[in-house]
C-alpha cells in the first residue's frame, strides 16, 4: 500500500467521521438545546447561529469525502470488478452515501424552513402550525444522517477486513508456534 492510498484512506475515513460525528452532536445535543429557548425566535437563531457555524465544515467533510471515494474507488478498480464481495459492498456503499447525502440535504433544508417558521411563529398561527409540522419531520430526519453514515463507517471496516491477510489481531504468532 502506497503513501498517496494510505493518505486517500485515512481522508476518507476522517471526513466521514466528522459527516457522522456532526450530525449526531446535532441531534443529540444542539437540536435539544436550541429547545431550550424562551421564544420560537430564540430558539430558531440558536440552533442557526450553531448550524451556520457547523456548515462549512461539514460541506467541507462531506465533498472530501465523496472525492476521496472515487480516489479510493479508482485505485481498487480491478478488486471491485473482479471480487464478488467487494462489489456488492461498493454497491451498498454508494447507495449508502447517496442515501446519506439526501438525508444531509432534507435536514438541512427543513432545519432553514422550521428556522423561518419559527421566526414568524409567536405572531402567525399558520406559521406556528407549519414549524410544528417542520419540528416534528426534523425529528426523525436528524437521525437519518448519523445512521446512513455510521452505516457506511461499517462498511469501510468490512472493506478494510477483507484486505487483511489469514491471520488476525488474537491469532498467535508464528515465531511463538516455532518454539514449542
Amino acid at each position: 500500500m502506497t503513501a498517496y492510498s494510505t493518505s486517500v484512506r485515512a481522508l476518507h475515513l476522517v471526513t466521514n467521521a466528522a459527516w457522522f460525528g456532526g450530525s449526531l452532536m446535532g441531534a443529540v445535543g444542539l437540536n435539544p438545546a436550541a429547545e431550550e429557548g424562551d421564544t420560537s425566535r430564540e430558539r430558531s437563531e440558536i440552533a442557526d447561529r450553531g448550524w451556520t457555524a457547523w456548515g462549512p465544515v461539514q460541506g467541507g467533510a462531506i465533498g472530501l469525502h465523496l472525492l476521496s471515494g472515487i480516489a479510493i474507488l479508482a485505485d481498487n478498480r480491478r478488486r471491485t470488478l473482479s471480487h464478488t464481495p467487494t462489489t456488492i459492498a461498493v454497491v451498498a456503499k454508494t447507495a449508502l452515501t447517496g442515501a446519506a447525502l439526501a438525508a444531509s440535504g432534507a435536514a438541512y433544508v427543513n432545519g432553514a424552513r422550521l428556522g423561518e417558521a419559527r421566526e414568524k411563529a409567536d405572531h402567525d398561527p399558520a406559521a406556528r402550525g407549519r414549524a410544528r409540522e417542520l419540528a416534528q419531520r426534523l425529528r426523525w430526519l436528524q437521525w437519518a444522517t448519523p445512521l446512513t453514515t455510521g452505516g457506511l463507517l461499517v462498511l469501510d471496516a468490512y472493506l478494510g477486513e477483507q484486505q487483511r491477510g489469514v491471520a488476525g489481531l488474537l491469532d498467535r504468532p508464528t515465531s511463538l508456534r516455532r518454539r514449542r
